[in-house]
């Protein structure tokens, strides 16, 4: 069994429209509110206790402090009996958001006991809240393409695919100015035949992926091509005064045009990665890190401090680029949707996958401009068919090796 999100757009009166923004506006303050909590509570034992609770014991020693997901749900009760706003929402949404909370704090002191840039919790804006969760009851799917939510009424849906397994929870999420239901359900793993065809396949920007095999996937290059629409736009926003009625319609067209690039990019990334499941039975990938690729160059200064070129502006459109392709989440769709078909995807060092010759395994050094690789050995083909070869070649060894037993 496997967990699967569903996403339809739903189509809301102009009433249904003020009750679901007014339900996310309750779930806010209440999130807002669970976080002062909290925050006021820590804050007091610390002052309380400054030697007790040093940096080192921080992280661990705050659960001593007795607010926890149980302890502000059992305010609700009291909570709507002072709030009246809080009695039009089901009580299971109310308890969904403090779990919200409680996961904020948990992943910020997992993040503090590994090391890592800790990220308080933030307080949530106007802005950065935009759903809402029923987590087991409260809603139902009728018939006549309806969604019954509790407290808010029947709202019309477009179920544009059919839904499968049980469903567990519906969220209701704003984007922008329009609606959408998410329903989140539990399917059991349809599997493939068996396939013993074996892919290796590096990915770039010249052309979205370059396959073993010599086949390519085009790089649709979906923000580049909305890129100057883009620039009238933000343009035109930064002409109209900041929090004017026009500033914000204009803030919402250029919204609109980043989702639709969104869309776009997430629809492509779909349906190349179904069609690579569905051809291989393995599937290798170079281990990427987008994000460190995407780092800013450091800054070169002289002797006598002055800033010297360092290439920020060509890195800063090849950042651009890397972004718009999306290569972590064209490797994400393919990991689960091969799991969910049987299939096996790997992950190999890419490391001289492109200097290395497919045909000898000899080193043969190459600038990033130069994209035709040639051998003495008289191997001559396409640079990125070259490191996709190289690439299946370590993906086979690195499953060889998983195979073996252990001594």
């Amino acid at each position: 069994m496997s967990k699967q999100a569903y996403k339809f757009r739903l189509y809301p009166t102009r009433k249904q429209r003020e009750r679901l923004q007014e339900t996310l506006d309750a779930c806010r303050a209440l999130y807002n509110a669970a976080l002062t909590e909290r925050r006021d509570a820590y804050n007091f034992h610390v002052r309380q206790h400054p030697n007790y609770y040093d940096a080192a014991t921080r992280s661990e020693r705050s659960r001593e402090i007795g607010i926890t997901y149980y302890s502000q749900a059992t305010q609700l009760p009291e909570i709507k009996n002072i709030r009246e706003e809080y009695t039009d929402v089901h009580s299971q949404v109310l308890q969904d958001v403090l779990r919200r909370v409680q996961k904020a704090f948990d992943a910020f002191f997992r993040r503090v006991r590994h090391g890592e840039e800790p990220g308080y919790p933030r307080f949530q804006g106007k802005g950065r809240s935009d759903s809402f969760t029923y987590p087991q009851a409260g809603f139902s799917l009728t018939h006549d393409h309806r969604v019954c939510l509790s407290k808010i009424g029947s709202i019309k849906v477009k179920l544009h695919r059919e839904i499968k397994g049980t469903i567990k929870t519906c969220t209701i999420k704003r984007e922008g100015d329009g609606w959408y239901v998410v329903f989140a359900c539990e399917v059991e793993h349809e599997r493939l035949e068996e396939c013993q065809e074996a892919v290796g396949i590096d990915l770039g920007l010249l052309q979205f992926a370059t396959l073993s095999n010599g086949s390519t996937i085009e790089n649709p290059r979906y923000y580049r091509k909305a890129e100057q629409h883009l620039a009238h736009l933000q343009q035109a926003l930064s002409r109209k005064k900041h929090g004017s009625h026009r500033w914000k319609k204009a803030g919402q067209l250029v919204g609109k045009v980043h989702r639709k690039v969104a869309n776009q990019r997430r629809d492509f990334l779909h349906k190349a990665s179904r069609q690579l499941v569905n051809a291989s039975g393995v599937i290798v990938f170079e281990k990427l890190e987008p994000t460190k690729m995407n780092k800013r160059p450091k800054p070169k200064a002289d002797e006598n401090g002055t800033y010297l070129p360092n290439g920020a502006a060509a890195k800063g459109g090849l950042n651009k680029s890397i972004v718009d392709a999306g290569w972590g989440m064209f490797q994400q769709f393919c990991v689960y949707k091969a799991a969910n078909a049987g299939r096996a995807v790997l992950f190999v060092n890419p490391r001289y996958t492109s200097q290395i010759c497919s045909g000898c395994g000899t080193v043969v050094k190459k600038e990033l401009s130069e994209r035709w690789h040639s051998c003495e050995c008289g191997c001559s083909l396409d640079r990125d068919h070259n490191a996709a070869i190289n690439i299946l070649r370590l993906g086979r060894s690195l499953q060889r090796t998983l195979r073996s037993p252990v001594l």
